[in-house]
């Protein structure tokens, strides 16, 4: 019994807007922001909402996340768009772990990169 009441306890993320809200406020922009680019370079992706995290998805598979956490920002995508911009990423000035950079929002990844990122992590699914 004590592990259904925690269960009715935990908050779930319903979907990207509740997401956003619930971040700290000088996070918001940036996560609009990673959202707006995300729907953008990736037009035929459904929103969805996976590990309580918001992200796009293409016939089932999660393409491209964000996320928001203590002090920075995250962005993700599958591990070969994310390999393929190795370089990109270290001149931009950024680290990447093998799906993802995180960011603080006051220092955000190029806009363009985040765009080939999400097309390159769509194309992945295809190679």
């Amino acid at each position: 019994m004590r592990n259904e009441e925690r269960d009715t306890t935990m908050t779930t993320v319903a979907d990207h807007d509740a997401y956003i809200a619930a971040a700290p406020e000088t996070f918001r922009p940036a996560l609009e922001r990673l959202r707006t680019l995300l729907a953008q370079a990736l037009p035929e992706a459904e929103e969805m909402v996976a590990y309580n995290l918001p992200g796009f998805s293409v016939g089932g598979t999660v393409v491209a996340s964000y996320a928001a956490f203590t002090k920075q920002c995250g962005v993700y995508f599958l591990g070969p768009a994310i390999a393929e911009h190795a370089e990109q990423i270290t001149a931009a000035g950024f680290k990447a772990t093998k799906t993802g950079i995180t960011f603080a929002p006051s220092k955000p990844v190029p806009e363009d990169l985040i765009v080939r990122l999400a097309r390159a992590s769509r194309q992945s699914l295809e190679d």
